[in-house]
């Protein structure tokens, strides 16, 4: 079985980012023209030019084909988040197997280097961090054809982003969910509701009851 979690707000005290020509750390976000300026910190969004003809999203992806340098100690996605469940994740199913759905860079696989950002689907957020549904992203996704299912654990804000950067893997994807409401889903996909009490970060005790055989 593959794993695919969304991803989280708070980022480990140990992440990076690329840095400007003038040497500002540069934080991705999703509207950088109304971020509150910060000290040292340079906005911009994952598909905004970074120079030499290639968007940061081009130039993310060159910088992971030459992993085994990282001068910038970029983390590995399943590292990159402050909470430990994105590593048991890991350690059970193995680093191949667990994948990562961030609201700013798609679906990418727990061992894809990340840098720093604040980018979010939920509608709580400060608009400046706020992904919009009618946002154009060139997201990554990295999930492949393969034999094993692949089981979604994630807020609902996640759910149709999952399913359209999905919908030409040819195997049963399962998705969880906690509302009382079974969400509409394209043909293909299996919701499975996870009862709990829990409402905020509730996909955290699911992933746990999966990492421990509990479910499925």
């Amino acid at each position: 079985m593959r794993i695919v979690i969304q991803c989280a707000a708070t980022k480990s005290s140990d992440a990076t980012s690329f840095r400007t020509d003038s040497g500002s750390e540069v934080l991705f976000v999703a509207d950088p023209a109304n971020a509150p300026p910060r000290s040292n910190t340079a906005y911009a969004c994952p598909d905004d030019p970074a120079g030499n003809g290639l968007t940061w999203r081009e130039l993310l992806w060159a910088y992971n084909t030459k992993r085994l340098e990282n001068p910038l100690s970029l983390l590995p996605a399943h590292r990159l988040y402050h909470n430990a469940i994105y590593q048991r994740l890991v350690s059970k199913f193995g680093v191949s197997k667990v994948f990562i759905l961030s609201a700013g860079w798609g679906l990418v696989s727990a061992e894809f280097l990340l840098p720093k950002y604040d980018i979010t689907f939920s509608p709580m957020a400060p608009p400046f961090k706020r992904r919009r549904r009618s946002d154009v992203y060139r997201d990554y996704c990295m999930l492949a054809d393969g034999r094993d299912e692949v089981a979604f654990v994630g807020g609902k804000e996640y759910v149709p982003v999952f399913c359209r950067l999905t919908k030409n893997a040819n195997v049963e994807k399962m998705v969880f969910f906690n509302s009382s409401l079974r969400p509409e889903l394209p043909t293909g996909y299996k919701p499975i509701r996870y009862a709990t009490r829990t409402r905020t970060n509730w996909h955290y005790e699911c992933a746990h009851d999966l990492i421990e055989g509990r479910l499925l």
